[in-house]
C-alpha cells in the first residue's frame, strides 16, 4: 500500500499565474524573447547597467544572511521602522505562505474577498483551512465592500483575512479609514494586508503608521516594484511578536545572496522608482484610453494595471498570443470575460494598441 499525502492535498491544484508557460511556448514555436509579455503587473523598465558589477560581486561561494541583516536595516530606513519590525523573504508568495503556516491551522476559517490572488486559498487550503469568500460585484466595478466582509468575518469568527490593496486583478484601492475600520473591528482576527502593487499606485497611504497593531500583516514586493522577478525578494512589516513568530517558521538562508545585494542595491537607487512610476502612469493613461477608444470596457484602476472586457478572455489571449503579445487571461479569477493588462513602456503599449486594433 503506497503512502498516501495529507488529505488536505487531495484536491488541491495548482495556482494559475501570470507569465510566460515555457512548455506552451514551445509547442507554438514561440520564442519567449519575440513575446511582450503585458500578463505580468512587475516594472517593465530595465535596471542600471551597473547592476552587472553587483552580480558579479556576490558572494554564491558561502551561505547567505539568514537574517538579510543589512537588506532589512535599509528596509527599515527607507520605511521609519525599525529592524524588529521586518522580516525579508524570497518574494511576497513566500511570506504569504509563511503567515499561513505559522497562523492558520487544520479547521480554522480563513475570509478571502473574491476576485483576488488565487495563491492565498492555495495557501490556506494546504495549511487545512476553512475558507469563507466574499465576491465583489460586477456593478460595483468590483470593488471591496468592507462593510460586509467584517460582517461575514464576524459570523465565521475568522481566523486570518486576506486583503490585497490595491487588489489583484481589479486594481482596486482601499482608503487609509477603510483598512483602519477593518482592523478595529476584528481585533481576533488577522489582517494580511498584501501592498504588492503599492510603488505604482495612485494617491498612496503609509500603512507603516499602522505597524504596531497586533493583528496586522503587511506583506510588500520588492519583485513588482524593481523587476526582480527572476531573483524573488519581498519583504513582511508588522507588530515585533508578529514578527517573531513568522521568524519560527522561516527557512534558514531563505533568501540568496545575489537577491540580497541587488536589493541593497535598489534601495540606494532612489530615482529609478521615481522614474518608472511617471513613465508607467503615462504608459497606462495611453493604453487606458486607447483600448476604451477602441470599443472595450476598461475597469477604473488605481495601480499599473487594469481589467478589460473581451467576449472570451481565453481566446482573446491565444489570439494575442500567436502575434507575440501575452495578456492575462482572468478565468482563472472566476471572470472568464476579462483580461488583465499592465502597464510597459509607450512603445510596446502602441504595439499592443496597433495590434489590437486589427483583431
Amino acid at each position: 500500500m503506497s503512502v498516501k499525502p495529507r488529505k488536505e492535498l487531495k484536491d488541491l491544484t495548482a495556482c494559475i499565474h501570470g507569465g510566460f508557460n515555457y512548455a506552451e511556448l514551445q509547442k507554438l514555436n514561440i520564442n519567449p524573447n519575440d513575446v511582450l509579455d503585458f500578463s505580468v503587473n512587475s516594472n517593465p523598465f530595465p535596471l542600471s547597467p551597473q547592476i552587472k558589477d553587483v552580480l558579479a560581486q556576490s558572494p554564491i561561494t558561502t551561505y547567505p544572511d539568514s537574517d538579510s541583516y543589512k537588506l532589512k536595516v535599509e528596509l527599515a530606513r527607507a520605511n521609519g521602522i525599525t529592524e524588529e519590525n521586518l522580516l525579508v523573504g524570497s518574494g511576497a508568495m513566500e511570506l504569504i505562505r509563511l503567515v499561513a503556516q505559522a497562523y492558520i491551522a487544520t479547521g480554522d476559517t480563513v475570509v478571502i474577498p473574491q476576485p483576488t490572488f488565487g495563491e492565498y486559498e492555495t495557501s490556506c487550503h494546504i495549511s487545512g483551512a476553512q475558507i469563507v469568500t466574499v465576491t465583489s460585484r460586477e456593478s460595483d466595478n468590483y470593488k471591496i465592500d468592507t462593510d460586509r466582509l467584517i460582517e461575514e468575518a464576524k459570523i465565521v469568527k475568522a481566523k486570518t483575512v486576506f486583503l490585497c490593496n490595491p487588489n489583484n486583478p481589479t486594481g482596486q484601492y482601499l482608503t487609509k479609514k477603510r483598512v483602519e475600520t477593518l482592523l478595529n473591528a476584528l481585533e481576533d482576527s488577522l489582517v494580511v494586508l498584501d501592498e504588492a502593487y503599492i510603488a505604482f499606485t495612485d494617491g498612496a497611504w503609509s500603512s507603516m503608521e499602522m505597524i504596531d497593531k497586533t493583528n496586522l500583516v503587511i506583506v510588500r514586493s520588492m519583485t513588482k516594484d524593481y523587476a526582480l522577478a527572476g531573483l524573488r525578494l519581498g519583504y513582511v512589516a508588522a507588530n515585533n511578536k508578529v514578527i517573531a513568530t513568522l521568524k519560527k517558521v522561516c527557512p534558514p538562508w531563505n533568501v540568496n545572496a545575489v537577491a540580497q545585494q541587488v536589493g541593497l542595491y535598489m534601495l540606494k537607487d532612489s530615482e529609478y522608482i521615481k522614474r518608472s512610476e511617471a513613465a508607467i502612469k503615462r504608459a497606462k493613461d495611453y493604453l487606458a484610453k486607447s483600448i476604451t477608444g477602441l470599443g472595450y470596457h476598461v475597469l477604473s484602476s488605481r495601480t499599473n494595471f487594469f481589467l478589460v472586457k473581451v467576449r472570451d478572455a481565453t481566446a482573446f489571449r491565444n489570439t494575442l498570443l500567436s502575434k507575440g503579445i501575452l495578456v492575462r487571461d482572468c478565468s482563472s479569477f472566476g471572470m472568464p470575460q476579462y483580461v488583465r493588462i499592465a502597464a510597459r513602456t509607450m512603445e510596446e503599449c502602441r504595439l499592443l494598441v496597433d495590434t489590437m486594433k486589427r483583431l
